[in-house]
């Protein structure tokens, strides 16, 4: 994946065009997913954050996940950035179906915050759409938490002031729509804090969570995920 950052307000660079991928087993170089992240915040963007921003194009993410930039939050932190997440099962296509979806946040404050530990915090949301009998498991939360560490741990990240929600909510259907099957929705919102400004594990890892929350098999030691030839 490529980003380049660049000033709120600044047009981006003629040309730009988002793609998305699907599996690939070409040994080309991965193509571009995304082209560029705007920090939120003063025209005048610390070095720190911009490298952070720039530690982000060495990760390749699956190709079955389709990146896309929103604006950041502009009142939690001084500068931040966000990407939205969608995992499908094909490539642009209306009738591809949704597995999961989600969204990945950096804030930074280079003074820190003292609830941060630390200047960097990711903020995550991962929601996908579940089985009924997979849903209705007592374990659920628990299983979906340890999805999220072992995505860190699996990264080589030492998990740092983490903390999360695990939501789940049941839906049955009535009446004219009681033919619908049960679903269960689970909405996974983690948070943790950086340790420096190298933030390319932490995507990677955020990815590998979307991923696992889809139901998608592991890529096997040694494979790699390729995005589409342009």
């Amino acid at each position: 994946m490529l980003l380049t950052e660049r000033r709120p307000g600044a047009p981006e660079p003629a040309g730009t065009r988002r793609t998305s991928g699907v599996p690939d087993t070409r040994t080309e170089p991965p193509s571009r997913t995304l082209h560029s992240v705007t920090p939120a915040g003063p025209d005048d963007v610390p070095a720190e954050f911009v490298n952070a921003l720039r530690s982000l194009r060495r990760v390749t993410i699956r190709p079955e996940v389709v990146l896309d930039e929103v604006p950041g939050p502009a009142r939690i932190a001084p500068f931040s950035a966000a990407l939205t997440a969608e995992v499908r099962t094909a490539r642009r296509s209306v009738a591809a179906a949704e597995l999961a979806s989600g969204r990945f946040v950096v804030l930074y404050d280079p003074a820190g915050q003292e609830a941060w530990e630390g200047r960097f915090r990711l903020v995550t949301l991962v929601r996908a759409t579940l089985e009924a009998e997979v849903g209705a498991d007592p374990l659920l939360a628990e299983v979906a938490w340890t999805w999220f560490t072992d995505a860190l741990e699996g990264s080589g990240l030492d998990t740092h002031a983490a903390g999360g929600t695990v939501t789940r909510v049941l839906s049955q259907s009535f009446g004219a729509l009681e033919r619908r099957s049960e679903q269960t929705e689970l909405e996974i919102r983690a948070s943790w804090t950086a340790a420096d400004e190298d933030l390319g594990r932490h995507l990677q890892a955020w990815g590998t969570l979307l991923c696992t929350a889809a139901g998608l098999e592991p890529l096997p030691d040694g494979v790699i995920a390729f995005g589409p030839r342009r």
